[in-house]
């Protein structure tokens, strides 16, 4: 079977070891790039994104730049009305 070219969130959430809701605070920053597939809206992370933002990361990391983690919203999770439906 071919490498699939999208991840779902919890799939990226398990590839980066954090939460769904971690996962979908990234993707709500536009930190990590993602895209709404479908009727139900679910988001979906091409690999070549994830692998870009991993990237990115290492970078700052590098060179001392890594920004300070917003506030405790990061870690509340996907309010009620844009939350993806999960399967």
């Amino acid at each position: 079977m071919p490498t699939p070219r999208f991840l779902t969130l919890d799939d990226v959430a398990e590839i980066l070891n954090v939460s769904w809701s971690q996962a979908y605070a990234l993707v709500r920053r536009r930190e990590l790039i993602a895209i709404q597939i479908g009727g139900r809206g679910q988001w979906r992370v091409e690999v070549d994104e994830l692998e870009r933002f991993i990237q990115q990361k290492y970078a700052e990391a590098r060179a001392g730049t890594v920004p300070p983690e917003p506030a405790a919203e990061a870690d509340t999770g996907a309010p009620a009305a844009a939350s993806e439906q999960r399967a």
